[in-house]
């Protein structure tokens, strides 16, 4: 197809401008940084022309960020939300957890980490009267090898079975998260509360843009994991509930994998529990979650 000589000419323009941002980088220091902006002008101009970018889109795209920025404070992180509905999140984790043999897969992180949960130690309890069904999870901390890793530090996070975080609340509570650290054998327990689904904040921007596309808001049923130990990668993850039909319609940020589903198991009033709670004749759920951390800078 030939290219009129006005085409030719606007492209030239257009060709021109790329070029004259990315060499105004040339003399950066640190020489990642400068790959970062070249790259991230060359995609942006790219997307701009490739679809004739209008400058109402454009200054109603500023007006989103403006918003979001707007939202995000020490308890909710807007920005989080964004790059995790948009697949960033998940995108990034996949670049920077590459498979190494059996280890446990990665997923997002989600906006309501908290730093210096309080310490539960093994066999305690996360929930810390967040209303929902006890959940009795154990498992263990293990490398690659099939070694045991003692002293890992496992944080879990959970929503309540109404599907707040304790950071949504407005009386200052802390529930739902908690710490503690695996045995020499590399086994650990706790109780929390049997995880149920629940819908990102869309309350804000990113709730508009889910609107807008026709897309739910809703999270399938998850407990959060954050594990660490010396000489070992960090893994960010969560385990999915077996059987919760959210699993099928999909999950708003697109953090399930297959290997993350764990059968919660329904435990009838009158179960014995593993470490003798008394649970009232309540009925309670348990499940396993086996860790493989895999080794830091395994190259």
């Amino acid at each position: 197809m030939t290219v009129s000589a006005e085409n030719q000419a606007q492209q030239d323009i257009e060709e021109r401008l790329t070029a004259e941002v990315v060499a105004s980088f040339a003399n950066t220091p640190d020489p990642r940084l400068k790959e970062l902006l070249e790259s991230l002008t060359r995609h942006l101009h790219s997307f701009i022309r490739e679809v004739r970018l209008t400058e109402r889109e454009w200054a109603r795209a500023i007006e989103f960020l403006t918003a979001a920025g707007h939202l995000t404070d020490d308890e909710r992180q807007e920005f989080i939300l964004l790059s995790d509905v948009l697949g960033a999140s998940m995108q990034t984790i996949a670049v920077n957890n590459e498979a190494r043999g059996d280890a446990t897969e990665a997923t997002v992180f989600g906006p309501f980490f908290v730093e210096e949960s309080p310490l539960v130690g093994n066999g305690g309890d996360i929930a810390a009267g967040a209303p929902g069904v006890p959940c009795w999870v154990e498992g263990s901390v293990r490398d690659t090898d099939g070694n045991p890793i003692a002293g890992a530090r496992i944080e879990a996070w959970e929503a309540d079975e109404d599907g707040f975080y304790d950071v949504q609340y407005a009386d200052d509570r802390v529930s739902g998260r908690g710490h503690l650290f695996s045995e020499p054998d590399g086994t650990f327990a706790f109780w929390g509360v049997t995880p149920t689904p629940y819908p990102i904040p869309d309350d804000g921007p990113v709730g508009t843009l889910l609107e807008a596309t026709r897309r739910s808001p809703m999270r399938a049923a998850h407990l959060h994991f954050m594990v660490t130990a010396n000489g070992f990668r960090t893994l960010v993850t969560h385990i999915f509930v077996e059987g919760d039909p959210q699993l099928e319609i999909g999950d708003s940020v697109f953090g399930v994998k297959e290997s993350l589903v764990k059968r919660f198991a329904e435990q009838p009033p009158g179960t014995p529990a593993p470490d003798g709670r008394a649970l009232a004749c309540l009925p309670w759920t348990r499940t396993r979650f086996d860790v493989v951390l895999a080794p830091q800078n395994p190259r």
